[in-house]
């Protein structure tokens, strides 16, 4: 257990190299730094934390810079997140609110992300399963044709067009979207198969050949449509140097879709934000990379799940603050939607 001057070392070791990108050593420490000890403390200090593996010299002769450890115990000890000043606050809201539909909300939010944190943004799309039904609505086409359109209630639009084995009545199709509507109004998607199992005995015996065909197809929107879709956004952020011969790895990674699926799975914990650090990141080509994600939603509910990744020398206040108010905002603008 380490004292809380030698936390401080670390601390300002920490802050020093995510700075500079330089190896920090013990006179910029004092130099840099209101420590209140002299420089053989603070080089007695630094053989502890080196010595216990917080701190590491990347080359002879060369300062200190943190190890995965001792970025551990950084984001461990954090006394809080850094807030987002007032103005930051009010332009985030100002610029989710401007989105049109679910996929504007999506984009925005990763381009907030990546500009706030200088990291790359990685946004989860609502899953369906998590989703709810806000409105059924059926558009004729031609005779025997409908176009059917689910809205969710995180702002998801899933269309599909119906062929039906009979004509139908304009009177046909109304009562059927009445029914619809009154029955999955509110349902989580999880639960309209049992719903609309029950549905058919409503219809007249005249309509339910066609009224069959719109309940097979909304339960094949169900099971086709229900892919995790993941959006990423500022990879012009990671800089060659952060990474030495690993950057393409981590390149490659963040192309994969399921490897993202599985990096987003694998951080979410009990508290508030998730910070994975290095070889705590459960896909190898990221091992190079710190991940910081939460979750975000309406209500009590989690949707998805968002977060920035970047080098392991990141400013994790910052990149903490800035992912843990976005998905709040994001959450209220879905709450509204």
């Amino acid at each position: 257990m380490l004292d809380e001057r030698k936390l401080a070392v670390l601390r300002a070791i920490v802050r020093d190299y995510v700075s500079t990108m330089e190896p920090v050593g013990s006179k910029s420490l004092v130099d840099r730094h209101h420590l209140d000890v002299s420089p053989a403390t603070i080089r007695n200090d630094m053989a502890v934390l080196e010595e216990q593996g917080y701190i590491t010299q990347p080359h002879t002769s060369a300062g200190r810079i943190p190890t995965d450890k001792g970025y551990r115990l950084f984001v461990d000890r954090l006394a809080g997140i850094k807030p987002l000043s007032g103005a930051e606050r009010r332009a985030i809201e100002t610029f989710l609110a401007r989105a049109y539909d679910l996929d504007d909300v999506v984009l925005r939010t990763v381009r907030l992300l990546a500009q706030l944190t200088r990291q790359v943004a990685v946004v989860q799309y609502p899953s369906l399963t998590k989703s709810a039904v806000r409105h059924v609505e059926l558009v004729p086409l031609a005779d025997k044709r409908l176009l059917l359109v689910l809205i969710t209630d995180t702002g998801r639009v899933e269309q599909r067009s119906v062929e039906l084995p009979e004509t139908i009545a304009e009177a046909s199709v109304n009562e059927l979207r009445n029914l619809l509507n009154a029955c999955l109004d509110g349902q989580r998607l999880t639960e309209v198969a049992e719903v609309i199992g029950q549905l058919a005995e409503r219809m007249t015996t005249a309509d339910r050949p066609n009224a069959a065909a719109v309940f097979s197809v909304i339960l094949e929107t169900l099971l086709d449509r229900n892919e995790e879709r993941i959006v990423v956004g500022g990879a012009a952020n990671l800089a060659p140097a952060d990474f030495s011969q690993g950057l393409r790895e981590v390149l490659e990674s963040l192309e994969e879709q399921v490897v993202l699926m599985h990096l987003l799975g694998e951080s979410v914990d009990e508290s508030a934000v998730t910070v994975r650090i290095g070889a705590e990141n459960p896909v190898v080509g990221l091992r190079g990379t710190s991940v910081v994600t939460t979750d975000y939603g309406t209500g009590d509910r989690a949707l998805a799940r968002l977060g920035v990744l970047g080098p392991t020398r990141m400013d994790y206040p910052t990149a903490m603050g800035a992912v843990v108010a976005v998905a709040r905002y994001v959450g209220k603008i879905l709450a509204g939607a």
